[in-house]
């Protein structure tokens, strides 16, 4: 009986050795992978960078001699929080530690679930070894009223003059610039938050005064001396504390403090963000937080986009997209991608491939951000749950960890439902662009009649007044841009898009593609057609002066066409009033 039980002790201590060789046999290969990597990409990286990842990797050779020392240090300066309670799960998994560390700091050291699949999505991540770590910020951050107030001053001034560069991050009051950590010290910097603000509590102002200040190029709010110095205070024993727990160089915010509204922007924009900005009163209820930001720093100089549908691949150099996926794009290589293709790398695989632009939108810089811990500056709240305060928000957004996803796809519904917009459609393949400006000469008969010598010519023309000779600066669609016209119209029925107007060019190629899209829509019955000659294409690249010579909407209903005889557009209205105008005093 106790030999068995002694042998079984054995077979486990075995086990164990045998683990941590293997995880020892793993860091060496990543400290060759990590030295190969920094030699290939030594001449396109910043000697910066570069000193610091030959750090990384010397360092990750003495890890390898003992791995679980990876955290040790972290634990024993951080006596309230546990470091292994998160990264233990992950190794028992058979994650290597880096790869774990680096899984945490990516996610902003919430829960192992989260943890967890980052790594399983980028399993395939040709980076995912590379010792790079994440770039981290820490902002002053309002909430409450005056929150909800900026809020609605971004949304507005976005809808009434266009984006600029403050929308590219919430509204906050930047503390210090971007610096790094290692990912096996992140936690000492939480520690060093918490420090700083403590320290900060007693003194730090219960009102922050913002002044107004607005220039051609710059709107914000600055804040008053007195009150700048404390915060300035704050920044700086977060930068000691900082060096000294986590060993980071943190560089404070020496400019006068300032909340941007508004930067780089039209200037004829001023007056209007200027009369948006008063409605903002910086007396609003509001209770500061400091919160600690992290960013991928490959991308700080990237295009972000915002996945809008699925895209599954066709050809092993595509990108899988995921509905909500950030697609991160360097707009200066681009070279191999073909029109209406970009190259990319997704946030969630961390793979490189082609995509197709049109499924997807411009984000904001910020939105690929994570928020890893906050400190609200208010006496109100008791020294425990200061300890484990933790924000599990991301970029303000607030974030319901308990809601099902069931839920989440009831509201999803509900909004598009609710949300309204305009669906801009080219037109199909038309003739003149397969077969050339002699198109006509080659379906038409010597006394002027159609017949169709090839498949991807159309069935047969309308009739027009003046017979077939206006086709050939209004051409019709061929049987393939038909048949795109009703793919497009398919496809709309299928995601369940309901149409309520359509308006169209007068050109044929474009009645013809609102047609066949409310044939496939079952709607070409109940939605009349509107002809609006303000949206007909611009003609001065054509080599001829003629204008075309559109058909009428008498010959297009007697085409077949249900277009509205209603329908009067604005800008011919406008054009036909200044003409009456002139014909009557001689002058507008």
């Amino acid at each position: 009986m106790w030999k068995g039980r002694h042998t079984h002790t054995l077979q486990r201590e075995f086990c164990k050795r045998v683990s941590r060789a293997n995880r020892i046999l793993a860091f060496v290969r990543q400290i060759t992978k990590g030295l190969r990597f920094l030699f290939s990409a030594s001449g396109s990286l910043p000697l910066p960078l570069r000193l610091y990842l030959l750090r990384s990797v010397c360092g990750q050779e003495e890890m390898a001699a003992g791995e679980t020392q990876l955290y040790a240090k972290v634990t024993s300066k951080l006596k309230g929080r546990s470091s292994s309670a998160l990264l233990e799960p992950l190794l028992d998994m058979g994650f290597p530690a880096h790869t774990a560390l680096k899984a945490l700091a990516a996610t902003g050291r919430k829960t192992v679930e989260e943890a967890s699949d980052w790594l399983r999505c980028h399993c395939n991540d040709p980076s995912l070894d590379d010792p790079i770590p994440q770039e981290y910020a820490l902002f002053l951050c309002p909430t409450g009223p005056l929150l909800d107030k900026l809020q609605e001053f971004w949304r507005e001034s976005k809808r009434q003059c266009a984006k600029n560069r403050a929308h590219e991050v919430f509204p906050h009051i930047t503390l210090c610039d971007f610096f790094t950590c290692e990912d096996q010290k992140v936690e000492c910097l939480y520690e060093a938050l918490k420090r700083a603000g403590d320290r900060s509590l007693g003194t730090f102002p219960a009102a922050v005064p913002l002044v107004l200040h607005s220039s051609v190029s710059y709107l914000g709010f600055f804040v008053d001396d007195g009150p700048a110095d404390i915060i300035r205070e704050f920044a700086v024993m977060f930068a000691t504390e900082a060096s000294v727990l986590a060993d980071c160089t943190v560089k404070p915010c020496t400019k006068q403090l300032h909340l941007t509204l508004a930067h780089k922007f039209y200037p004829h924009h001023q007056r209007t963000l200027e009369q948006l900005a008063r409605a903002v009163h910086p007396g609003h209820s509001c209770q500061w937080t400091a919160a600690l930001y992290s960013r991928d720093m490959r991308f700080v100089h990237y295009q972000t986009l915002r996945v809008l549908f699925q895209y599954k691949p066709q050809n092993v150099d595509e990108l899988t997209l995921s509905l909500g996926d950030y697609i991160f794009v360097d707009p200066t290589q681009q070279e191999e991608a073909s029109e209406g293709w970009v190259i990319g790398i997704s946030q969630r695989t961390g793979c490189r491939g082609f995509l197709p632009e049109n499924y997807t939108e411009r984000a904001s810089e910020c939105d690929t951000w994570v928020k890893h811990r906050t400190y609200t500056f208010s006496r109100a709240l008791d020294p425990g749950s200061r300890k484990d305060e933790a924000s599990s928000r991301r970029n303000g957004e607030p974030h319901a960890p308990h809601m099902s996803r069931s839920a989440s796809s009831l509201q999803s519904l509900q909004a598009s439902i609710l949300r309204r917009g305009v669906l801009v459609v080219r037109h199909g393949e038309r003739v003149d662009q397969v077969f050339g400006k002699s198109w006509l000469q080659q379906c038409s008969t010597p006394d002027g009649k159609y017949y169709r010598p090839d498949l991807n010519f159309p069935r047969g023309l309308p009739r027009r007044s003046n017979g077939i000779k206006d086709f050939e600066s209004d051409p019709p669609l061929s049987s393939c841009g038909i048949f795109q016209s009703r793919m497009a119209g398919e496809a709309l029925l299928e995601s369940g898009t309901s149409i309520t107007s359509v308006f169209t060019s007068p050109a044929l190629r474009c009645v013809q593609t609102a047609k066949h899209i409310l044939e496939e829509l079952k709607l070409e019955k109940k939605v009349k057609i509107r002809v609006e000659p303000g949206i007909f294409e611009w003609t001065k690249w054509e080599a001829g002066k003629t204008t075309p010579t559109l058909m009428t909407l008498e010959e297009l209903k007697e085409a077949n066409f249900n277009v509205s005889m209603d329908y009067r557009s604005p800008f011919w209205a406008c054009a036909s009033a200044k003409k009456t105008k002139r014909k009557g005093s001689g002058s507008w």
